[in-house]
């Protein structure tokens, strides 16, 4: 039985070994692609073995393919996690060196360009010339957050609720959803707002990578009619403006305003969207980070101030 420091015997180059040859299935692309010989890749792989104690790697022989066992896929899970907080560590190296002159990596959802975006940067520029605001724009929130965890980002927005990881965040907004409608819609001219239950079977454009609001939808609608999903909110108000279907979207979405378009309010209760800015918890957080997040939230104040009734 080995002793639990006896995997302070782990190298990089021994997990590096183990990726590669769970990746290629053969010693020999591993050693190609990692630029080692074979036996220096059989070597590496053994010595991991002996270190903790467990066949990582079946060996069929012969022209078979090698494959990762059980103990090996579990390790390796764990060695994804070790490579992204060092990449995390190199990160706060770099700008912990810096300090207030350098990068500040941000990711950012197309309806937080569209409405926050523009006055949040004059704004920064204003206070941090120094600072180059480098943005990334993903539809997909979990490859954001996938960036913030790897240190390729320092912030991200995002909606709540986020998944399980390393992750503290302070609120920007509450944005309410609303039902998005053509004007040649009957539902146009309504006045009051429209209560949920009047969405069953009501054909409905939704999102492809969140299943927001769809997730709440689901729990109050018989039967939650989406005929067309996509993550292009231009994409979306376009097909709502032909009358091909309406939106549940949250407000900050529609914009700027559209006169094929008319957002009507929602009965019932359907929680705002939460708007977040996300960061590392176990990362150094520059004071040019922490200032955008409360500037971020400071202008997230003002645009619910103007849109309260």
């Amino acid at each position: 039985m080995n002793k639990p420091d006896g995997f302070l015997g782990i190298e990089l180059r021994h997990l590096a070994a183990l990726d590669a040859v769970g990746r290629t299935h053969s010693f020999g692309r591993a050693a190609r692609e990692l630029g080692y010989t074979q036996s220096a890749v059989s070597q590496q792989i053994a010595q991991l073995e002996r270190v903790v104690g467990q066949r990582l790697v079946e060996r069929p022989g012969g022209p078979r393919p090698v494959s990762l066992t059980e103990a090996g896929e579990l390790l390796l899970r764990h060695a994804d996690a070790i490579v992204a907080q060092l990449d995390a560590a190199q990160a706060d190296m770099a700008a912990l060196a810096e300090g207030a002159a350098g990068p500040l990596r941000v990711g950012i959802l197309q309806s937080v360009g569209a409405r926050i975006l523009p006055a949040l940067l004059r704004n920064f520029r204003r206070d941090w010339p120094r600072v180059d605001v480098q943005l990334r724009e993903e539809t997909d929130i979990a490859q954001l957050l996938a960036l913030v965890e790897r240190g390729e980002l320092d912030l991200t927005f995002a909606d709540l609720p986020l998944p399980d990881g390393p992750f503290e965040s302070a609120e920007v907004l509450r944005d309410p959803y609303v039902l998005l409608v053509s004007s040649e819609s009957e539902l146009a001219g309504r006045d009051e707002p429209v209560p949920l239950r009047a969405l069953n079977g009501m054909p409905l454009i939704g999102w492809r990578s969140t299943d927001e609001p769809d997730r709440y939808l689901r729990g109050h609608l018989t039967d939650l009619n989406v005929i067309f999903r996509t993550d292009d909110n231009g994409t979306l108000m376009a097909l709502v403006a032909e009358g091909l279907g309406n939106a549940v979207v949250p407000q900050l979405v529609v914009n700027p305003p559209n006169p094929a378009l008319v957002t009507l309010p929602l009965g019932g209760r359907l929680p705002p969207r939460s708007l977040v800015i996300v960061w590392h918890r176990d990362r150094y957080r520059s004071a040019a980070a922490q200032a955008f997040v409360e500037l971020a939230k400071e202008l997230g104040a003002e645009y619910m101030d103007r849109q309260a009734p």
